[in-house]
């Protein structure tokens, strides 16, 4: 183990001995393309990429061998849950048994050996030990570390709304108090992103994301993946679009089972690492579909041209709609106006507790259905909420109503 020793210097032939003693092929064009960013001195990155690739299996590889080149890092493993993160720390305390070249970093007796956290044998006595393994939602703090590895932090159980999202964002922040001073320290989220507010998709601009897709994306998915879409999957002049990246690993066949099976979104969102098909599908309606108008109580433009232009944005409508999503006003109507063909108002009672009553009047023409006016009454069936109701029906001269029935 001198300094020239080649293991130390290329990470790639570090994991190749490791591949050689867990008995699998040696890795894949892919794999060694992860492994070199993996390895190269970003002190903060994002690897996204297919399920089924081996990331997690690269990473726990990566670790060995910064332990391998000095014995006294300290390496903090983070995932969604405690089994989780404690299987990549077993995984990695295992290879240090089991391979020869890593058995001098054998706990000795009176150091941490445990599945939780261990020490390697060459450490100096430190409160913080060699490698530890934590749940997202357990104790963090406490300790420090050289080496943060997020290993999916996010599942669906943890990220499924824009509140259990920002909870989970707050823990990871908790990351800069274990984290040991830069430039040396670094932090590596391992992930597939869940949603469209992923996390991913929220960490800080010093953070560089590197994306690499189960399938060769085409011009329009490249555009949407930027500068985050791995240089080697951009540069893969032999494939076309919809070809497998990683050949040597799964063929098109293999890949178009596994989309047969996963469906179109879960698809995107394993294998694709694209979060706008899953949402889409999961929320099919967008504000962006509504226009933003003012028209008259009996007559409408006969033509509105739809066209969700980024610069005409309405920015002063507080927007609740998923990121990317906007209101815009029309691109333009014809100056020929035509009264209304119809005019209906639809009413959802109130529930029990601080339920209302909901309205929404809707009038036709030529095609177009305009909301002219919509909100919510405190109350159900009392006096003061129908006659409320019966005066907006009155001004928007309704001509018909709906009531949706409310179980009695």
């Amino acid at each position: 183990m001198t300094e020239e020793d080649p293991l130390k210097k290329d990470f790639r032939k570090f994991l190749w001995l490791i591949w050689q003693h867990l008995n699998l092929p040696k890795p894949t064009p892919l794999q060694y393309d992860i492994a070199q960013f993996l390895a190269s001195p970003r002190p903060k990155v994002c690897i996204q990429a297919f399920r089924g690739v081996g990331k997690s299996f690269i990473t726990s590889a990566y670790v060995l061998w910064e332990l391998y080149k000095d014995p006294q890092k300290k390496v903090l493993v983070v995932s969604a849950s405690k089994n989780r993160a404690d299987a990549f720390s077993t995984f990695t305390q295992r290879l240090i048994n089991e391979v020869e070249v890593l058995k001098f970093l054998q706990p000795k007796e009176d150091q941490r050996n445990s599945r939780i956290e261990f020490d390697v044998g060459p450490a100096t006595a430190d409160q913080s030990p060699s490698v530890k393994s934590v749940g997202i939602t357990g104790q963090i703090t406490g300790s420090r570390a050289d080496i943060i590895v997020a290993d999916d932090v996010e599942v669906l159980n943890n990220s499924a709304t824009p509140d259990m999202r920002e909870k989970l964002i707050e823990r990871t922040r908790e990351f800069s108090a274990v984290l040991k001073p830069l430039p040396e320290a670094r932090i590596i989220y391992l992930g597939t992103p869940q949603t469209e507010g992923s996390i991913y998709q929220q960490l800080p601009e010093t953070f560089e994301t590197r994306i690499w897709p189960a399938l060769m994306p085409t011009d329009e998915e490249a555009e949407r993946y930027g500068e985050a879409l791995a240089p080697y999957v951009r540069k893969m002049g032999d494939r076309k679009p919809g070809d497998t990246t990683d050949p040597q690993r799964f063929s098109d066949i293999d890949l178009a089972t596994r989309k047969a099976e996963y469906g179109k979104a879960g698809f995107a969102l394993q294998f694709m690492l694209n979060t706008q098909l899953s949402d889409v599908e999961r929320y099919p309606l967008k504000i962006r579909d509504l226009l933003v108008m003012d028209v008259g109580p009996s007559e409408a433009p006969m033509k509105v041209n739809w066209m969700p232009d980024p610069k005409r944005e309405l920015k002063d409508l507080p927007n609740l709609a998923m990121a990317g999503d906007r209101f815009y006003p029309p691109a333009g109507a014809s100056e020929t106006f035509a009264e209304f063909t119809g005019s209906v108002m639809s009413i959802d009672p109130s529930g029990r507790g601080k339920d209302e009553t909901g309205y929404a009047v809707v009038k036709m023409l030529n095609g177009i259905q305009y909301v002219t006016r919509c909100g919510g009454l405190q109350g159900g069936y009392d006096k003061a909420t129908l006659e409320a109701l019966a005066v907006i029906a009155k001004k928007e001269n309704v001509n018909q109503i709906i009531i949706e029935s409310n179980f009695g």
